[in-house]
């Protein structure tokens, strides 16, 4: 194979892994912050008296979820703009 088709099939895997990045992420994290949204309603609804307690700690672990996604997110954009496989081939 010639040194263009290198780059073609090194761009078209690394497109690929872009969008399994952000896909698989944001759906892992929708899911996440849903059920644990549940049972923070589920938790608020059995025992009204701990619902400050336990909204501080379902705040906490929606940003660690949303950050999670953030970074997977800030991954895909590195080898979508700066791809570091592409310097093997040159």
């Amino acid at each position: 194979m010639e040194k263009l088709q290198f780059l073609a099939m090194i761009q078209a895997y690394t497109s690929i892994g872009i969008g399994l990045i952000i896909g698989l992420g944001a759906a892992g994290a929708c899911i996440g912050v849903g059920i644990m949204c549940s049972r923070f309603l589920e938790g608020a609804a059995r025992q009204p008296e701990m619902v400050p307690a336990l909204q501080a700690k379902v705040f906490l672990l929606l940003g660690l979820i949303d950050a999670s996604f953030i970074i997977g997110v800030g991954l895909a954009m590195l080898f979508a703009f700066g791809n570091p496989l592409l310097a093997v081939v040159r």
